[in-house]
């Protein structure tokens, strides 16, 4: 699982900064892009994730910083924020 990761950490996981600060999220988690008219609903976690993305485009840093936010461990909190971009792009984002 490990190798897992940092293979996927090589890959193009940058989150898009451009579509991240065009993306509308409510207290509640609903979350709409005005350009593609998409919209999905997330978690606290999801909400922190974009949150963090507008200044810091590295999934493993994004990471790191959730860990003392959340109080989880590092490789879970990884695989979250791996997910959550793998997410974004399914959607189109």
């Amino acid at each position: 699982m490990e190798r897992a990761l940092d293979d996927a950490y090589k890959g193009d996981l940058q989150l898009p900064l451009d579509v991240i600060k065009r993306l509308a999220v409510n207290d509640s988690g609903f979350v709409f892009d005005p350009v593609s008219g998409k919209s999905f609903s997330t978690n606290e976690t999801g909400k922190a994730i974009l949150k963090l993305a507008c200044t810091e485009r590295d999934p493993r840093r994004i990471a790191g910083m959730l860990v003392a936010q959340f109080d989880v461990e590092l490789s879970l909190c990884e695989r979250e924020v791996l997910e959550f971009v793998s997410v974004l792009r399914r959607l189109g984002h």
